[in-house]
């Protein structure tokens, strides 16, 4: 069953609706005062407001501490509560998981901003516009903001008890893979079959992103592993011609045509993908909307608010630098990327 200190971090969550407890207060406080304070991050250690880097960064691992609480939280209600309580709170529980898990990453990609503070931009939404709770409070300081509601589901029919780890690409992570713990735990059943197939070969939907912009690329993941992943390029016509300059022509060296003949069909397929031509994306498209993003998630992620977090963090991301749009390319006979980005809204 649930501990004491549980039920009384759930009461503190939804206290009352404009007055939070103790938990939530903390959570805003924290996030409040981070945003703020962004500037001090990626300061250098000789520099006069070392110090303040510090302290950000110190209050930074407090915020991730309670958001981790949080989501276990979630986790542990789906597991120990009795049924009819658990229909009941499961949707409100499950919003602020979902919210926390995409402030989380934005903190930590904060702190991983080491050559530009970001530029957070964003008006204060009408009072009408706004939700209550903690839930609304946390949407709102988002560099999204209300936008956050063009992506709203309905919280899954059968909940899940599943942690989530919602986190920006960090040095660690091996370029090229993302250290995605071996081929069968790849980020989608395209890349999986193809990494099978031809081991050697980087991830044809990552790659580009990985060598160019890497700044904006968050990881999902699992008890499994990484399971999902986002990537944007804030400039996105700068990126496109860099990639159809440089990266695509390495590339193609190293991997020439012939390269996957007399192996697997998919093997030969994923050599083949990077000798055809890219389809230009129209400038009207580009003037208007500025920034590309990818996503995918594995088939084993069935909680969408998982994938609708890897979302908001990425667009919070690109807007806090100054992003007005994105697209997304997307192949019309791409059934599953099609279907993915459908139900995120």
């Amino acid at each position: 069953p649930l501990t004491l200190e549980e039920v009384q971090m759930l009461v503190e969550l939804f206290y009352l609706p404009y007055h939070h407890g103790a938990l939530a207060q903390e959570l805003l406080e924290h996030f409040r005062w981070l945003r703020a304070n962004s500037l001090s991050v990626g300061v250098p250690a000789t520099a006069p407001d070392a110090c303040g880097g510090t302290r950000w960064r110190g209050r930074a691992q407090s915020f991730q501490l309670l958001c981790a609480r949080t989501c276990r939280l979630h986790s542990r209600f789906v597991s120990a509560a009795g049924r009819a309580l658990l229909y009941d709170l499961h949707p409100y529980l499950w919003d602020i998981r979902n919210m926390l898990l995409a402030a989380s990453a934005f903190v930590l990609w904060l702190g991983c901003q080491s050559i530009t503070a970001p530029i957070l931009l964003g008006r204060d939404a009408e009072p009408w516009a706004r939700r209550g709770g903690l839930f609304g409070e946390l949407q709102a300081l988002l560099p999204v903001g209300n936008s956050c509601d063009l992506f709203y589901h309905p919280p899954p029919l059968f909940p899940s008890s599943q942690l989530y780890l919602l986190r920006p690409l960090l040095p660690l992570d091996k370029v090229g893979a993302v250290a995605w713990r071996g081929s069968r735990s790849e980020v989608s059943q395209e890349l999986q079959d193809e990494l099978s197939c031809a081991p050697t070969l980087p991830g044809r939907l990552l790659g580009s992103f990985l060598s160019l912009s890497p700044e904006y690329t968050f990881v999902l993941e699992d008890e499994g592993g990484p399971c999902g992943y986002a990537a944007g390029a804030l400039h996105a016509e700068g990126f496109l011609q860099q990639r159809d300059s440089s990266w695509l022509p390495a590339i193609r060296h190293k991997y020439p045509p012939d390269l996957g003949a007399g192996g697997p069909a998919l093997g030969q397929e994923a050599v083949l993908f990077f000798h055809a031509e890219p389809l230009a994306v129209p400038q009207p498209v580009l003037r208007r909307f500025p920034s590309l993003v990818q996503l995918g998630t594995a088939p084993r992620v069935l909680d969408v608010g998982a994938s609708r977090s890897l979302a908001l963090c990425l667009l919070s991301a690109l807007r806090a630098n100054g992003s007005r749009g994105v697209f997304c390319q997307v192949s019309d006979a791409d059934r599953q990327q099609l279907s993915f980005y459908s139900k995120l809204g």
